[in-house]
């Protein structure tokens, strides 16, 4: 079994630690329902259909491979190079900066 260390605010871990006890569970406990309910797709029953709703709603619930979009085609290898070449010929950020400060 693994252990994550987790950084959060202390407002946070706290909001976490009082719905964990009221619903009788401890922080780890909750915390690890929380996080295979966003992960696990066959979860069910009403707590974890809860859960992945609000998960939902916030933009973070974890997608499957059949959910997620088509990966985006990749650049044109020639035309990548000739887009670098070309932004390396423009005006130093630094010469900006300083013409703005005269």
């Amino acid at each position: 079994m693994a252990q994550v260390t987790w950084r959060a605010s202390d407002e946070l871990v706290e909001r976490v630690r009082a719905v964990a006890g009221r619903a009788g569970y401890s922080m780890n406990e909750f915390v690890t329902r929380v996080l295979d309910a966003a992960t696990d797709p066959a979860a069910a029953g009403d707590e974890a259909a809860r859960i992945r709703e609000r998960l939902e709603r916030a933009g973070l619930l974890a997608t499957t491979l059949a959910q997620r979009p088509a990966p985006r085609p990749r650049a044109d290898p020639d035309a990548l190079r000739a887009a670098r070449r070309r932004a390396g010929q423009g005006t130093p950020l630094a010469d900006l900066i300083a013409n703005d400060r005269e």
